[in-house]
């Protein structure tokens, strides 16, 4: 989580901390890590001065770090992820409890109702539907009216504000076009995204390049919805596909006792192209 953790032992931070305490030995039992979540927040400096505002990062960042090692295919780090991400769970229920809000358990029964409620066709007398896409639509009407209960004014109350902003820009727009709000052809998207790169290289200050690069981006992401591309993870992708062709730059430089800084861009761009070939040859090979 962070170095101010050292001061209770956190490098898994908590969990470590309370494990030192010989009456408290790992367990299987949530109950255990439910008791070690008390002690840390009666004991530890750290744990008990945070709150649902200063631990929501943390919630977040370890949420990344389970879908890291899920792309990775580190299958032998998953448990521990996963362990450090219900730990989030906990440590929030935790601070509920003390604040008289909900407890754990609260945690526990509203995820189980709410499972029981979206699947009636496993847990009550409903058909299954035929497929996955009916499926869904099903659970958006359920959830549509859910929303309604809920008191939910607009279609986008509840599209969550602390998601990723591209993906939230994905969920805002497909919930848009659930009641025909969109294009129905992404060409359209792709003439959309001309336009705003126009838009982009006409600003004239700075404001005005912010707003117009969001604009532009929001539209990347509706063309990724379009083409059923999921726009965090093509992201995901290109990043690692850049990190890939720059280490071809670095490794080819190091090998002619060339640094970064002594390197020209022309130089550069042709280790690059250079990485980019053997890319595409290794495809070629792979696919035939």
């Amino acid at each position: 989580m962070c170095g101010e953790m050292a001061a209770c032992g956190h490098g898994r931070p908590s969990l470590q901390w309370a494990m030192t305490n010989p009456d408290l030995k790992p367990s299987r039992d949530i109950a255990v890590l439910l008791e070690v979540m008390k002690r840390l927040r009666d004991g530890c400096p750290w744990d008990k001065v945070q709150t649902f505002e200063t631990i929501a990062p943390y919630t977040i960042e370890e949420a990344y770090e389970v879908a890291s090692v899920i792309a990775d295919k580190d299958m032998k780090s998953l448990p521990g992820e996963l362990g450090d991400l219900l730990f989030q769970v906990v440590f929030h229920a935790r601070m509920a409890e003390e604040a008289g809000l909900f407890d754990f358990g609260a945690v526990v029964e509203a995820v189980t109702a709410k499972m029981i409620r979206r699947h009636p066709h496993v847990f009550g007398d409903e058909t299954a539907r035929t497929d996955a896409a009916s499926q869904k639509d099903f659970w958006e009407k359920l959830k549509d009216s859910e929303r309604t209960a809920a008191g939910h004014t607009s279609l986008l109350d509840d599209v969550a504000s602390a998601l990723p902003a591209l993906m939230r820009a994905e969920k805002l727009q497909r919930r848009a076009s659930s009641v025909g709000f969109d294009w129905n052809d992404a060409a359209k998207v792709v003439d959309k995204i001309a336009e705003e790169a126009r838009e982009v290289a006409q600003a004239q200050t700075q404001a005005e390049r912010e707003e117009e690069v969001g604009d532009l981006l929001f539209v990347v992401a509706n063309l990724a919805r379009h083409l059923k591309v999921d726009p965090e993870a093509a992201l995901r992708g290109a990043n690692a596909k850049f990190i890939r062709r720059f280490r071809h730059i670095e490794t080819s430089l190091a090998a002619r006792g060339v640094t970064l800084g002594d390197a020209g861009l022309e130089e550069m761009e042709a280790l690059w192209q250079e990485a980019k070939r053997a890319e595409k040859s290794a495809k070629g090979s792979s696919a035939s």
